[in-house]
């Protein structure tokens, strides 16, 4: 009974040989190191049809998040400018609009970067 139970795991199944070139190898290497899967584990992932998806490179993240405190800083500085509070008193519509500009361009910094994490650029 317990010998039964052994033949059914991955180590006792059926494996599968199949030929490519050195090219293919290569590129399939490639990928199943950018999903963070070995060699075997990618080919049966994409062989039964499973949407691969890549880890995400900490630098990615630690880039996301420093763009995401300063989103929240100048966030800040608008609200303090809204609820008119006196530390904000001395500053007018220009530093404001300059204020909405950072806040817009650091905004385009993060989509940057969220494209480049969730559609990784060929042959990175």
């Amino acid at each position: 009974m317990e010998k039964e139970k052994n033949k059914n795991t991955r180590k006792h199944g059926r494996h599968l040989r199949v030929p490519v070139l050195p090219e293919e190898e290569e590129r399939i290497k490639i990928n199943a190191e950018r999903a963070g899967l070995s060699i075997a584990a990618y080919l049966r992932a994409v062989g039964i049809g499973y949407e691969i998806r890549g880890i995400v490179d900490n630098n990615e993240v630690e880039r996301l998040a420093k763009i995401n405190g300063d989103l929240g800083r100048l966030g800040g500085l608008l609200k303090l400018w809204l609820t008119n509070d006196v530390r904000t008193a001395q500053f007018g519509e220009g530093t404001i609009r300059a204020l909405l500009a950072r806040i817009h361009d650091t905004q385009d910094q993060m989509v940057a970067v969220m494209k480049t994490v969730v559609r990784p650029r060929a042959g990175k």
